[in-house]
């Protein structure tokens, strides 16, 4: 496997308020935001924060997320279901050009892969 990004993904209560307490506080600035979710980064980082309204969206999660960037998404899924891993999400593809899936650990810390695709018809 190949990992060229990682991000840890936090579900809270209050999006806006957990973005404010990085950026004062930590030295992070959003790289996207709206709303339930927000992406905050810092040059020197070797992982992204992403803050996510607890319980918003289609991804099972409720706790920590491990977010992986992979090359070849779909090979290492293969891989994986082959070796018996605890898939939590099949891969699937989002329509903003991320294709993914999700494992959970024995205590409950789900890893996401994902890989970024082409956007349809581009």
């Amino acid at each position: 496997m190949n990992i060229i990004a990682s991000a840890v993904t936090l579900n809270v209560d209050d999006v806006a308020a957990s973005s404010n307490f990085f950026i004062d506080h930590l030295g992070f600035h959003e790289s996207v935001a709206g709303g339930d979710y927000a992406c905050l980064v810092r040059p020197d980082a070797a992982s992204d924060i992403v803050l996510q309204l607890r319980g918003a969206g289609e991804r099972p999660a409720t706790g920590v997320v491990v977010t992986f960037t992979v090359t070849d998404v779909a090979a290492e899924y293969e891989r994986l279901v082959r070796e018996g891993a605890p898939i939590s999400m099949p891969l699937r593809e989002e329509p903003w050009a991320e294709r993914l899936f999700q494992l959970t650990d024995p205590s409950g810390i789900v890893v996401r892969l994902v890989e970024w695709t082409a956007p349809a018809g581009a």
